[in-house]
């Protein structure tokens, strides 16, 4: 067997996700996982610094746009409410961490819905000790996209790895059964959005923890979603144009990120299957390096 992920793997999908209310219907067709991706050329400075306005107008805008809503602060009133708890489940990771930005943004967001202060908490890999994530009714999942040594692609999917009480169960076979975390009692139902920082996203890498400057690229994104198997496979499908682009031919990831499709197909988490995600692009769509629609 391949110990790469294919284009026809990538492209194969199942059964639709009922992304709470981030669903579009075409016609009489089926309701299909709506994913925004959104990119701004000025979010980064010369230096690389993060510039706080720019980012949260591209978080607003993707999250407007996600739910079809007049203003982004009716939008975060529909994702959040007063009575919620709210787990910001984040990355810490250190050569390539969630942006401090955005994780500052999102607590602004769900403070400004209404959310008391006591009632919100950043979390990482203490989820399953922090109070606040043990009685969260709503979790926002976000982290930035990266080659990884044992699932291939560092995903939303597997950014719930620490929501399970042995992470390392999940490691055999490239964690093709990631997409069970998202079904466990403490997690299951509660993830009201997923934010996968296509910044500057690293597309290869050689090793566990590996890290290198010169495989990461300003993509200036980020891609936004309530089905997190949905935002994954556009971020996947980035990944992979940027390899063929950089290596000048095709270079599959590898292990293959088959907890992807698993999570669709085994665990029906969401959908991979382009034909059924409408991707939505706003701002700088120059060099996109993934197609609207995507089927």
């Amino acid at each position: 067997m391949s110990s790469a992920l294919t284009r026809r793997e990538m492209l194969a999908g199942g059964a639709c996700w009922l992304a709470a209310g981030a669903l579009a219907r075409v016609g009489g067709a089926a309701p299909r996982s709506r994913v925004v991706l959104v990119r701004r050329p000025d979010v980064l400075d010369g230096a690389g610094a993060v510039r706080f306005a720019v980012l949260g107008e591209m978080l607003d805008d993707a999250v407007r746009t996600l739910l079809a809503a007049d203003t982004a602060g009716e939008a975060w009133r529909r994702l959040v409410a007063p009575a919620d708890v709210v787990g910001v489940k984040s990355n810490g990771w250190g050569s390539l961490p969630t942006p401090p930005e955005l994780e500052g943004l999102l607590v602004q967001r769900i403070r400004g819905a209404g959310v008391a202060a006591d009632r919100v908490a950043v979390a990482d890999q203490t989820v399953l000790r922090d109070p606040v994530f043990r009685r969260a009714t709503a979790l926002i999942n976000t982290r930035p996209m990266r080659t990884h040594a044992w699932s291939g692609l560092g995903t939303c999917l597997k950014n719930y790895i620490m929501f399970a009480e042995e992470p390392s169960h999940y490691h055999p076979d490239a964690c093709d059964s990631l997409g069970s975390v998202w079904l466990l009692p403490h997690v299951k139902g509660k993830t009201r959005l997923n934010v996968l920082v296509m910044l500057t996203p690293q597309f290869h890498s050689v090793g566990p923890h590996a890290f290198s400057k010169s495989y990461t690229w300003r993509y200036n994104g980020l891609v936004v979603g309530a089905d997190p198997v949905a935002v994954d496979t556009v971020g996947a499908r980035i990944i992979t144009a940027k390899r063929l682009q950089h290596f000048g031919e095709d270079r599959p990831i590898s292990p293959p990120p088959r907890h992807i499709l698993s999570a669709d197909t085994r665990y029906g988490v969401g959908t991979a299957d382009p034909a059924r995600i409408e991707l939505i692009v706003r701002g700088d769509d120059r060099d996109l390096l993934v197609s609207a629609p995507m089927a």
